[in-house]
């Protein structure tokens, strides 16, 4: 059966172009709490580039008072219910609120970090921590942010923790429906909605890589906290010094 966030994932992008390796075969693994984890190891993706994608729309009932806009202006031109959607939909409420993507590290060397937006720490894909950040979306837009995981280096990784927070604005998570997508070097989806949204939440672990039995395991999570980093970072005992630091305005 097909998962209603692989039909919303349809429905507002194109199919991604990716590098794969075997061909294009491309299938979505959601994680629920019913089936919280997967192997990374037994889907063939510790080596190549794993991706890890934050997406998001405001929920219908944000957007009721636009459709309702639009059903009136068809009354005076009919033409306008043919016009196609927006792909992304985000109203002045929501313009205010950015979801940012970041992953807390740690590596067999006992090196810890973060990678994220607020104060430019993008990583290096090359060299440790093998994570590179592209992208900042303020909007939810379909290209959104994405984390590279270089997993021809995944022996390096002791865990991961991939999380979603707040940056500016009002709490929303109740508000919108948010989607982390981790995508393997031949094209499989893992698919993390951020189901039961807490509506004061600023921050939610959504998914934790780590070792079990010799394989890499993606763990779904969803732990909805009310700080931010430090929080999360309390919760899983990473044991970093946190700061105040800003976005770069690039």
């Amino acid at each position: 059966m097909v998962s209603i966030w692989e039909n919303w994932r349809r429905s507002r992008q194109p199919v991604a172009k990716f590098d794969t390796i075997g061909g294009a075969s491309s299938y979505a693994i959601e994680l629920t709490k019913r089936t919280p984890q997967v192997s990374l190891t037994g889907q063939d993706a510790t080596h190549g580039t794993l991706r890890i994608g934050l997406s998001w729309r405001m929920r219908s009932a944000d957007v009721m008072s636009t459709a309702g806009h639009k059903r009136l202006n068809a009354l005076r031109h009919p033409l306008e219910l043919f016009k196609p959607g927006e792909v992304v939909g985000h109203t002045m409420g929501l313009v205010n609120v950015d979801f940012d993507l970041a992953c807390l590290y740690e590596l067999e060397d006992g090196t810890k970090g973060v990678v994220q937006p607020l104060g430019n720490l993008i990583g290096d894909f090359g060299g440790p921590p093998y994570l590179k950040l592209s992208g900042d979306d303020r909007f939810g837009s379909a290209s959104g942010e994405t984390i590279y995981a270089n997993m021809d280096h995944a022996d390096k990784f002791r865990r991961l923790l991939i999380f979603v927070y707040i940056y500016d604005g009002t709490p929303a998570f109740a508000r919108a429906d948010v989607l982390v997508t981790l995508i393997t070097a031949d094209g499989t989806h893992i698919e993390i909605g951020l189901t039961d949204p807490n509506p004061s939440a600023r921050a939610c672990a959504v998914a934790l890589i780590e070792r079990e039995k010799g394989e890499l395991v993606a763990r779904r999570e969803v732990k909805y906290v009310y700080g931010f980093q430090s929080e999360i970072d309390r919760l899983y005992g990473w044991g970093l010094a946190w700061g105040r630091a800003t976005k770069s305005s690039g």
